[in-house]
């Protein structure tokens, strides 16, 4: 390998670095906050209060409020009792409350949380290109003979025996 190879590949790396701070920093915060979305760490208890149609059924209801996971606790004079609220049978007036992140952290966790049918997706496999390109390039920015590229080695082994401890665990 030569010293222009060498020369390219740290060029790249350094201007797709920069290029990719911001993506960077946000993945990074995203995946933090995500690590605690079991726990209400930075969320905020708003009240809702949505107008349904009149008389749906305890089985519907969680379609209808648009929630996942939707379990009836009870249903007595005409109302149903979940999870942080109620569903007036006779009104159609629900009213809930619901832990929501900041605005910011929520935009956030959707591009990380991206999939195939977001009309963005192509920038989440761009970015996922662009780590894997970052962690490649690394093994030709320096000379293989030197003492820098044989540590990079040791560090190199030393992750991929972390990361195959935390996916066993």
């Amino acid at each position: 390998m030569g010293r222009k190879t060498e020369q390219t590949f740290r060029v790249i790396h350094r201007y797709l670095g920069f290029f990719l701070a911001g993506i960077m920093i946000v993945y990074s915060i995203s995946g933090i906050v995500l690590t605690f979305r079991n726990t209400d760490f930075l969320q905020k208890e708003i009240q809702i209060e949505k107008n349904l149609k009149p008389n749906i059924a305890a089985d519907d209801l969680g379609g209808a409020l648009e929630k996942g996971r939707f379990s009836v606790d009870k249903e007595e004079g005409g109302l149903i009792y979940f999870q942080g609220g109620t569903y007036n049978k006779k009104t159609g007036v629900a009213e809930y409350t619901e832990k929501k992140l900041p605005i910011l952290l929520e935009k956030m966790n959707n591009i990380h949380k991206m999939h195939s049918g977001h009309p963005l997706f192509w920038l989440g496999i761009f970015f996922a290109i662009s780590l894997l390109f970052f962690a490649v390039s690394a093994f030709w920015m320096f000379r293989p003979t030197t003492s820098v590229f044989k540590k990079g080695l040791y560090f190199t082994a030393g992750g991929i025996v972390l990361t195959l401890i935390l996916l066993f665990v």
